[in-house]
């Protein structure tokens, strides 16, 4: 794809932008201004008038608490949309928040995709974006934009290894020569993890607990690896057996428990990528390290259990979260770079099957 002269040249007056459209969350940077949203990918929706109410924080704060008429919805599932018509929305809704009603031109919009999506899939998110007000939409893998934004020289001819764990899925990737070499996605991260806690508190203790409280679980005492002091928390929910309010105290070996099948997931992943790396950039990366980046790089211990488990050295980025939609932005101010990105995503879209 040859990038438009006319839109290099509108791009220098408009408010172009940079999204990390997650599962969990979305993130937006616009051209000269800096990080401006950074809000839960969450759709409030009237089902009888057919109509959004509400978008990002304040629609995730009616989760569990709406009236029949009303509903919550996360429009992303596992990394890809799950519901094209409330996504256009929610991404019309965040491009018009982050462009502040300007009468500008409509903006150039660069989006982060996970690597093993679809073509239908890729169509979605692009119709999407344009749909929602993109003058033109650009996307990048978010393993190569998480690398981007966490500092790795991805264009360099050496090797260099990002693991994004987000809310829908954990993508590990190889990158060299500004390229992909191997990648690995999966649908198990954040939101895999909640349902874990989610589960483990209803099987072990008969107590149901909704997905905003396996999440607060999660965050305060969850672990990959064991803690120099184990740590507890009291949560609240409904019996099974009586329908009455509960309050269990868990701690968080029961949560690391809890989540073992997730972390085990993910650190399989890492391993099947290594094993399929081509040894010369096996060497680099023995050298400069496994980077984490995603919500999930924020786990407790998760940097130590891959280093236990892989023998690499494993660092987490830093500011793990914004990895992905620095990335797509520092994409956006580089028009080489772009240009690259987007032949390698066509040639690796047309590429015939083995």
């Amino acid at each position: 794809m040859r990038l438009n002269p006319l839109d290099t040249l509108l791009g220098m007056f408009s408010h172009d932008i940079a999204i990390d459209l997650g599962t969990a969350n979305t993130l937006v940077i616009v051209r000269g201004k800096g990080l401006v949203i950074e809000e839960p990918s969450v759709v409030a929706i009237d089902r009888i008038e057919r109509r959004i109410i509400a978008v990002g924080a304040e629609a995730k704060r009616m989760v569990g608490r709406t009236p029949a008429d009303v509903v919550a919805v996360r429009p992303l599932r596992d990394g890809v949309i799950s519901d094209f018509a409330v996504t256009e929305k929610m991404l019309q809704y965040f491009i018009r928040t982050a462009h502040n009603h300007s009468l500008l031109p409509r903006p150039r919009v660069v989006v982060g995709i996970p690597s093993g999506v679809t073509e239908v899939e890729k169509r979605a998110v692009h119709d999407a974006a344009l749909n929602a007000g993109a003058r033109v939409c650009y996307l990048i893998e978010e393993p190569m934009a998480a690398a981007i934004g966490a500092g790795l020289p991805v264009t360099e001819p050496g090797g260099s290894m990002i693991v994004d764990i987000g809310g829908g899925t954990t993508e590990v990737a190889v990158i060299s020569m500004g390229g992909i070499v191997v990648s690995n996605s999966i649908p198990v991260a954040g939101d895999e993890m909640d349902q874990d806690i989610m589960s483990y508190i209803r099987q072990v203790h008969n107590m149901l607990i909704g997905e905003r409280t396996a999440e607060e679980v999660k965050m305060e005492i969850g672990s990959a690896y064991p803690l120099e002091e184990e740590l507890t928390m009291t949560i609240k929910g409904r019996d099974l057996a009586t329908g009455l309010p509960k309050a269990v105290t868990v701690s968080s070996v029961e949560v690391r428990d809890a989540m073992a099948g997730s972390v085990n997931a993910i650190v399989d992943a890492v391993r099947q990528t290594i094993e399929a790396t081509p040894p010369e950039l096996v060497a680099d990366i023995m050298n400069r390290g496994i980077v984490l980046a995603g919500g999930g790089a924020l786990l407790r211990g998760l940097d130590k259990r891959l280093a236990q488990e892989t023998k690499f050295p494993v660092y987490v980025a830093e500011d793990p979260l914004r990895c992905v939609v620095r990335g797509c932005a520092e994409v956006l101010e580089e028009a080489a770079i772009l240009q690259k990105i987007q032949s390698r995503l066509n040639r690796r879209r047309h590429r015939p099957p083995r």
